[in-house]
């Protein structure tokens, strides 16, 4: 596991990328406001590059890397955004990217992968395959691994999507991200408690793909499995 990366951590991803990344919008929707009886305001990270916030951590870990490390070209597992998102932060350096992808995984996401110039490993789709794979992959050429969540440098980049959104809504009660790995949720954390410490923050992940929630709830991490949702 790495290690906790703290607000000023984020901070500094933030200055470190914002020349990199878009600035996303923050729109909110009157029918939904009258649905719910609420204020509610999104953070637009579809508009961000790559059509993700995977753009941001995966470009503070690439630019974060020192020469000697950055010379020897990036690699991860991903179906599919953390894999377009590392592919265009590391062609933005210069840099070869190495991704192993599942057989299954959409064709849009390989085509994105190709555009922005990653080379692809395909693997079966499952999680021991991925990780096989990418470690005979590293084995052969020597790259450094980005994994897509467990990484300081990720979780850092993923929190400033939080830091934009309280510059933009200073007087948000709560603040609500989805939950796949983890590394969106524990930046926003890590964010949102630093500059409003009254705030409540809320994982969100599907019924049937609630690993974060039993992992918090019994303090034992479980592995994602293959979920049956509509995603």
């Amino acid at each position: 596991m790495p290690a906790e990366p703290s607000f000023s951590d984020i901070q500094k991803a933030h200055r470190r990328i914002k020349n990199f990344i878009h600035y996303t919008p923050v729109h909110t929707s009157t029918a939904l406001n009258k649905i719910t009886g609420s204020e509610i305001y999104f953070k637009c990270e579809n508009f961000q590059k790559a059509g993700a916030f995977k753009f941001r951590g995966a470009t503070n870990a690439v630019q974060s890397l020192d020469k000697k490390d950055a010379s020897r070209g990036v690699a991860t597992h991903s179906s599919g955004n953390h894999a377009a998102a590392l592919a265009l932060a590391a062609s933005q350096r210069g840099l070869p990217s190495h991704i192993v992808m599942p057989s299954s995984a959409p064709e849009i996401k390989i085509e994105a992968v190709k555009y922005y110039g990653g080379k692809i490993t395909f693997c079966e789709p499952t999680l021991e395959s991925r990780e096989t794979t990418l470690k005979k992959l590293i084995e052969m050429n020597g790259a450094v691994i980005i994994h897509p969540f467990d990484n300081t440098d990720v979780i850092a980049g993923q929190g400033t999507a939080a830091i934009e959104f309280l510059e933009k809504k200073p007087d948000l009660d709560i603040i609500m991200t989805p939950v796949g790995g983890g590394g969106l949720f524990s930046g926003t954390l890590i964010s949102s408690k630093t500059l409003r410490p009254d705030i409540k923050a809320y994982g969100a992940e599907p019924k049937n793909a609630d690993d974060a929630y039993r992992s918090f709830k019994n303090r034992i991490l479980y592995s994602p499995l293959k979920p049956n949702t509509i995603a």
